[in-house]
């Protein structure tokens, strides 16, 4: 059974201010305006602005930016207010209220959360929440952390090397723990397909907790935690306290794998096409502006700020860079895995990535296996569709904009499992441990 910490419901926002407007004015003296994708008269926006959620992590950057930088307001969105929020959990109960409640428009997302949300198994009495996932923000970047406890066996890909340990204590009546930041989400699925690709039950061998990011470190620090899987900066912060390594960076486990997306809710972007397509335009060229290595330094500068991530740009600039320190004595330069927001169609939300997350979900019995369904929510939720339109209208290069709305076989490692979209069923009948049974795998 899964276990959820409290978190504060407390709600940072970050208005329009003299600095953006600055940015803003200073993108219209240089000409940007005159740019591909300005909103002029004749395809300006519904409104002017819209409340979006996100959590304080460097995947955020791209939404960030695109306040700091002026994008927001160069598309005709000057009243874009984004909401620092402490927990997924929390962004999807504001999710959930909406505006007119005093929620939030749309928010940074775990990836599964806006089809869990539609599905109606996360929300208050099984509600289903129509939801939007136009764009994605980021790959690859993430990490799992691991506790000095461990230092002996040195996990790293390979889980295995610590299942004896855990089977010691499990045998003792004291299970080790481990966490990720949302029940179904990415961190979540991702320490899980770690744990038991090396033979280890996240069920039943350890326990599986739910903890905000925030209070990872903190708790692993005073013997709460063994493990948890999250994107940084928190992976960083654990080893400047000596109080854990990285075992690995999650583009080990899964090569350019999807990480968080953009997420609006369904009736505010029917009501309002052109503030959606506004939206995720701005949020491209500051994804672009993001994957440009030379911004890279003021990326971490602004990034750092107390409304943000409130981390030491010092701490977040290396990895941002592509300097891993594993906190073990590896220390990688130029890592192939670096957090990318555009580069390698980071941007595009592939169907086939979603389809991936909601297998997993079944696989731990967090979903019924029922395929039709999941393809159903897949096709309502998933707006690539957007994405192609808000692309082309800025000019994107075709040679940027996806071909398919899937990216093909995805190969998971240590175990070498391939994900074939065409046949998730025979990837869980493949998988040793997992929850559901009764698949019926289709014949090819």
């Amino acid at each position: 059974m899964e276990k959820t910490t409290g978190a504060e419901q407390e709600q940072t926002a970050i208005k329009t201010g003299r600095r953006s407007f600055l940015v803003a004015a200073g993108a219209v003296g240089a000409g940007l305006l005159l740019k591909p994708g300005y909103a002029g008269a004749a395809d300006a926006p519904e409104v002017t602005g819209a409340r979006i959620g996100f959590v304080g992590q460097t995947d955020a950057a791209p939404l960030i930016i695109a306040k700091e930088k002026g994008y927001f307001a160069k598309q005709g969105l000057k009243d874009i207010e984004l909401v620092k929020l402490p927990s997924y959990a929390v962004i999807r109960d504001n999710l959930e209220l909406g505006t007119d409640n005093g929620g939030i428009d749309g928010s940074m997302i775990l990836r599964p959360i806006g089809f869990l949300m539609a599905l109606g198994t996360i929300t208050k009495g099984n509600k289903k929440v129509p939801m939007y996932v136009p764009l994605q923000l980021n790959i690859d970047g993430q990490g799992i952390t691991i506790s000095n406890e461990f230092r002996s066996e040195d996990p790293r890909l390979d889980s295995s090397p610590i299942k004896a340990k855990v089977e010691k204590a499990k045998s003792q009546s004291r299970r080790y723990k481990f966490a990720s930041t949302f029940p179904g989400g990415t961190s979540d699925l991702m320490m899980r397909y770690w744990l038991a690709a090396g033979g280890i039950d996240p069920d039943s061998d350890v326990e599986s907790l739910i903890v905000p990011a925030g209070q990872l470190v903190a708790n692993m620090k005073v013997g709460n935690l063994s493990g948890f899987c999250v994107g940084d900066p928190w992976h960083a912060r654990a080893i400047s306290e000596k109080t854990g390594y990285t075992a690995l960076i999650s583009g080990e486990m899964w090569r350019d794998h999807p990480e968080k997306a953009l997420t609006l809710r369904a009736d505010w972007s029917d009501k309002n096409p052109k503030a959606t397509r506004a939206i995720v335009r701005a949020v491209i060229e500051a994804q672009q502006w993001c994957d440009v290595m030379t911004n890279r330094e003021e990326l971490a500068k602004i990034l750092s700020g107390r409304e943000y991530t409130n981390v030491a740009a010092a701490d977040l600039l290396p990895r941002l860079k592509g300097t891993v320190d594993y906190g073990d004595g590896r220390v990688v330069q130029n890592s192939p895995y670096i957090m990318r927001y555009w580069k390698n169609n980071a941007s595009y939300p592939y169907k086939s990535h979603d389809l991936w997350f909601l297998t997993e979900n079944i696989r731990w019995g967090k979903l019924p296996p029922d395929f039709a369904q999941v393809r159903k929510v897949i096709d309502q939720v998933n707006r690539e569709d957007v994405w192609r339109t808000a692309a082309k209208e800025l000019g994107v290069p075709a040679a940027q904009i996806p071909k398919s709305t899937s990216r093909g076989v995805e190969t998971f490692y240590p175990d070498k499992v391939k994900f074939d979209p065409k046949n998730p069923e025979a990837y869980l009948a493949s998988l040793k441990i997992k929850r559901v049974t009764d698949i019926k795998v289709k014949r090819t």
